[in-house]
C-alpha cells in the first residue's frame, strides 16, 4: 500500500502561557514532556509531550539521533508558545474551535477510571465542560486546559459502552 509507514506522529496547540499550560499536561492530565525547541530567533518554542512515561527513557541521547526519534513517534502533543502572549494584557488568546465559528473540536485522554479521574479533576480546580453523568452520553467528560481547549476524558471499557448503546 502506498501508505505504508504513514502515522499521526502529533497534533499542535497554540499556547499563550506555556508554564500554565505544561503544568496542566504534565501535572494534572499526566503527560511527560519529552523535548523542547527553542526559536528565539524566530520568536516561538516548541513542547512536546508524550503520554507513555517510557518514552524518555527511550530517547537516544544524540541531538540529531534525538530530532529523527521524536519524528517516528505517535500520538504526541505538540504545544506551540508564540513569545511574549503571556505578559500582553491586549492578547485574547486563541480560538478554542468550539464558540463560534465552530471548527477543531478537542483532544482527548483515556484514563482507567473516568470518576475517580474527573473527582481529581475537581479537587484540583479544573474546568468541566461536561461530567460523566451529565447529559445522554454517560462516561464521558471533557475539561478545559488552560487556553480553553476541550479534553476529553474516559475509560476505554465504558466508552465502548456508549458506542454500543448509542450506535
Amino acid at each position: 500500500m502506498d501508505t505504508t509507514g504513514f502515522k499521526l506522529n502529533h497534533s499542535m496547540l497554540r499556547v499563550k502561557d506555556p508554564q500554565k499550560s505544561l503544568d496542566f499536561y504534565q501535572n494534572i492530565m499526566g503527560a511527560t514532556l519529552v523535548e523542547t525547541f527553542v526559536f528565539d530567533h524566530m520568536g516561538f518554542t516548541l513542547y512536546f509531550l508524550g503520554f507513555d512515561a517510557g518514552l524518555v527513557g527511550q530517547m537516544p541521547s544524540d541531538r540529531a539521533e534525538r530530532i529523527e526519534w521524536l519524528a517516528n513517534q505517535s500520538g504526541l502533543l505538540e504545544l506551540t508558545h508564540n513569545h511574549g502572549t503571556e505578559s500582553d494584557d491586549s492578547f485574547e488568546g486563541y480560538h478554542n474551535g468550539n464558540s463560534e465559528p465552530k471548527g477543531f473540536g478537542h483532544i482527548c485522554v483515556s484514563v482507567p477510571d473516568v470518576n475517580v479521574a474527573c473527582d481529581r479533576f475537581e479537587s484540583l480546580g479544573v474546568e468541566f465542560v461536561k461530567r460523566p453523568n451529565d447529559g445522554s452520553m454517560k462516561g464521558i467528560a471533557f475539561v478545559k486546559d488552560p487556553d480553553d481547549y476541550w479534553v476529553e476524558i474516559f475509560a476505554p471499557v465504558d466508552l465502548k459502552n456508549v458506542i454500543l448503546e448509542h450506535t
